[in-house]
């Protein structure tokens, strides 16, 4: 059986507790018991993402969390979804910069059933690999990118923005959906390789929340888990180290079919678990989390020059995490009153910070959040991988609100003085152009077809 220890509750973690534990074969394993409702959540990360990608093969780590539901040796075609959903559990996958995650929320007597599944495809997945599954999802990934980036409005716009914060050659200047030229030119050889290289039990956490019995769980992990074999060939990501501030503001002009005119930037932020972080997403609450904010009373309540306006941070642990304003314009509002406007008040807050009031409420909220995701078993189980892959103690997960309560007024102006400023910023312009002729698009479509 596995070794571990039992963690007593922590201060702030309002009585929630978790058990860690390491399989020979190097898989952590996070338990946390919670009987409030016949449910367990089953979470598994892996430490990869699209900043371990090399040039000329973006989006393999996205295209791989599809190819994880294609199939595995005991489990045929869409048998995971089918057992699960049969089950009367849900599930599902997400790629980030910095990990893959797949995900279980079953009724208790039904945990088993997950455990297996998971433990299958890490362990048996390259047998169902084929040529047929991987053209099949490399559609799949293809059509999402069309959906959720290319033919919607602002689609691209994370996508042009994570290019001008981080530069040419940096582990996170392009987004976990890869380019269309490069998941046209993923092998199959390379899927076998990459699923190899990450898919090891040494490189994942698994946490599972809930309903359980942990002696039971686990024994069901050590019996799926344990004969899956490691693997010593992964390379540390390329360094995401930045200086603080950008330096410079870099500027594109997006001429498209937006419905509004749109002003958006991106700040260079501390890193994700620290203080520092912390003490900017307070910041960025009070300026532009909510209808309550600085932001969207200013434009959108008083001058009436936007109708939205929202200021949020993408927490990131190898690279500077990034402030991402949004204001889509009114009517037909120039962007560069909105900005005048935006700048104003950003210079206003570095030199005066929160009021007490705005101090309490951003605390609030913040609070508020981290709590509704530690309250349910699914969210409990992604914070603890979360905290285990990037920073190496999932028991910070459970203290992390305190951490938040903690931070200063003082702090949450510095925070902003020294980033929030428009040498710090990559700025995306917004500018309508009117529809193609519909005529003029279907002759040329046409003409491409002959």
């Amino acid at each position: 059986m596995p070794m571990g220890h039992t963690a007593t509750a922590q201060a702030g973690s309002g009585g929630l507790t978790a058990t860690e534990h390491r399989l020979a074969n190097g898989l952590r394993v996070v338990l946390s018991e919670d009987h409030l409702t016949p449910v367990a959540a089953v979470c598994l990360w892996y430490d990869v993402g699209s900043r371990h990608e090399v040039a000329g093969r973006t989006g393999l780590a996205h295209l791989f969390e599809h190819l994880m539901f294609q199939g595995s040796g005991q489990v045929k075609g869409n048998g995971h979804f089918e057992l699960v959903q049969g089950a009367g559990g849900s599930l599902n996958g997400t790629t980030s910069f910095e990990r893959t995650n797949y995900f279980e929320t079953m009724p208790t007597h039904q945990l088993e059933l997950a455990l297996w599944l998971e433990a299958d495809r890490m362990g048996s997945l390259l047998a169902a690999l084929d040529e047929e599954s991987m053209e099949n999802q490399r559609d799949v990934v293809k059509n999402e990118r069309r959906q959720r980036y290319d033919n919607v409005p602002y689609g691209t716009a994370f996508e042009k923005l994570t290019a001008l914060a981080y530069p040419e050659g940096h582990p996170y200047h392009h987004t976990p959906i890869g380019s269309m030229a490069d998941l046209d030119a993923a092998t199959l050889e390379d899927a076998q390789a990459f699923f190899r290289t990450y898919y090891a039990p040494n490189n994942a956490v698994l946490s599972v929340v809930g309903d359980i019995d942990p002696e039971q769980t686990l024994a069901w992990i050590e019996k799926y888990f344990g004969s899956i074999p490691s693997h010593d060939g992964k390379q540390p990501p390329r360094d995401g180290t930045l200086p603080g501030i950008i330096g410079e503001q870099l500027r594109e002009v997006v001429h498209e079919e937006v419905p509004a005119r749109a002003l958006m930037a991106a700040y260079r932020l501390p890193h994700d678990g620290t203080r520092a972080c912390d003490a900017a997403d307070l910041a960025l609450t009070v300026l532009g989390g909510g209808e309550s904010s600085r932001l969207h009373n200013r434009l959108v309540r008083r001058d009436r020059t936007a109708v939205a306006a929202g200021f949020g941070l993408l927490r990131l642990s190898g690279a500077p995490s990034l402030g991402w304003l949004d204001v889509k314009t009114s009517g037909g509002v120039e962007v560069p009153q909105i900005e005048a406007a935006v700048d104003e008040e950003l210079a206003r807050f570095a030199e005066e910070g929160p009021t007490p009031e705005e101090m309490e409420r951003a605390q609030a909220q913040l609070e508020r959040e981290w709590l509704d995701r530690l309250g349910t078993v699914a969210g409990r189980a992604d914070e603890l991988c979360r905290y285990a892959v990037l920073f190496g103690d999932p028991q910070l997960a459970l203290t992390a609100v305190g951490r938040v309560l903690d931070v200063t007024a003082d702090e949450v102006k510095e925070a902003a003085r020294a980033h929030l400023r428009p040498d710090n910023r990559a700025v995306l312009v917004y500018e309508p152009v009117e529809p193609a002729d519909e005529t003029d698009a279907t002759d040329a479509h046409e003409g491409a077809d002959k």
